[in-house]
């Protein structure tokens, strides 16, 4: 995905090295003498803006993606807790070790791929070794470059509609939720096109807030939640199926790469920063392996929060904004606490009305990865077979569409490259 600040062209000047960058408890030093704590302050309510706009943002993609693929009101709660925790603690540990704003976040891009996919043949459990697989597609990439640069071979329009045609269907959901509950939907639809044009960043919160009023109405009116609101972890024994890998592991592990941790890198080094890529797949990759079983589909480097923590709004020192990716870890620890309360609410819901607010959620990215997707004139052919193949929805062998749709714009941008009619090179 990608929201927020754009990266600017006026990038800081390359990142002191880890010894000369400044302690929490040296925020405000001389050269902001003018205004003493007002920078500790602006760093810390940085990182809270940032963790409330990445949650609020997506966490319902999420919800839907793990419940599209099989799990229970139960079980995707915990995953929605197990991506949460585990960015968390991996955004703790790499922004203070390498005192950089680095920030994690879970893979938007692979939650809606969930969704667009459906039940796999071997159910949750399928799915659950699935995310076991891509943490260790992840970690693979660490230790074997060659693995990265292989994915870094797809063509970046193929890449992108194919994403594109895994996003449609969850971006008609605001359309058939304006039909089917339109009492629940319409606010967090007006509040949503309001703030699109004088708050964009909090567009998509301030939806689903307008979403939870509505539904919190509607539930007083049915009988209140019924489920748990504490947080608990729901372990499940992975299995694995060609079926599942195919699907769901080898699509999730590109669009990952693809759309979030290639994105994540070129955001911080256009604000000057050098991204440690060896260590941070390690972490993600770990943090994927480790949260599978607890539900957790991915997580990865951050591609839209990224620049709330990276860029000069932050902070002006580059060297002192790895505190905004600092304190929106621990605001991620907090908000873990309401994650399965989030579960319950919807749950109760009417079916559609949160993946209404998801669908909103992921417009924007509809709109990017359409038009990275047919920049290219030479390559618009290829990828438009992919975007309709994608957005099909079809399950062919048990596989499901996004592994077909790479499979088909690959084909076809082949025989056109290098078929009897291929263009004569310039």
């Amino acid at each position: 995905m990608s929201d927020g600040n754009a990266p600017r062209s006026d990038s800081p000047a390359p990142v002191a090295p880890v010894d000369q960058l400044a302690s929490v408890d040296q925020l405000d030093g001389p050269d902001n003498a003018t205004a003493p704590g007002v920078r500790g302050v602006h760093l810390v309510s940085a990182g809270i803006v940032a963790a409330l706009v990445g949650f609020a943002s997506t966490s319902v993609v999420v919800l839907a993606g793990l419940r599209a693929v099989g799990a229970d009101a139960r079980q995707a709660a915990s995953g929605l807790l197990a991506v949460t925790v585990a960015q968390a603690l991996g955004t703790l540990w790499l922004s203070r070790r390498h005192r950089m704003p680095i920030l994690l976040a879970w893979s938007t891009p692979g939650a809606a791929l969930l969704a667009s996919t459906g039940p796999v043949n071997g159910g949750w459990p399928a799915a659950v070794g699935a995310f076991f697989v891509a943490g260790g597609l992840i970690l693979l990439t660490a230790v074997w470059p060659r693995l990265g640069t292989l994915i870094a071979s797809i063509p970046a329009p193929i890449a992108q509609a194919m994403l594109a045609g895994v996003l449609l269907a969850l971006c008609l959901a605001p359309v058939h939720g304006l039909v089917d509950h339109p009492a629940l939907v319409v606010p967090g639809v007006v509040v949503w096109l309001v703030l699109l044009r004088f708050a964009p960043r909090w567009a998509v919160p301030a939806a689903f807030a307008a979403a939870v009023v509505a539904i919190g109405i509607w539930l007083g009116r049915h009988g209140g939640l019924d489920g748990p609101l504490l947080p608990r972890v729901t372990l499940t024994a992975p299995t694995l199926t060609w079926a599942s890998v195919l699907s769901l592991a080898v699509p999730l592990y590109v669009v990952t790469m693809a759309s979030q941790n290639v994105p994540g890198v070129a955001v911080l080094s256009s604000y000057g920063y050098t991204l440690p890529w060896r260590e941070s797949m390690t972490v993600t990759g770990l943090g994927t392996v480790l949260g599978a079983s607890a539900g957790g589909h991915a997580i990865n480097l951050a591609a839209i929060t990224a620049a709330l923590a990276a860029s000069p709004d932050a902070h002006p020192d580059p060297r002192r904004r790895w505190v905004v990716a600092h304190f929106a870890a621990w605001t991620y620890v907090a908000l873990a606490g309401v994650s399965t309360l989030l579960a319950t609410v919807a749950t109760a819901a009417p079916a559609g009305v949160l993946t209404a607010v998801a669908g909103l959620a992921l417009v924007g990215t509809l709109a990017s990865a359409l038009t990275s997707a047919l920049a290219d004139p030479d390559e618009r052919q290829a990828a438009v077979i992919t975007f309709v193949v994608a957005a099909s929805g079809i399950v062919l062998a048990g596989i499901g569409a996004a592994f077909w749709a790479l499979a088909a714009g690959l084909t076809v941008r082949t025989v056109l490259r290098h078929g009897p009619q291929a263009r004569p090179p310039a």
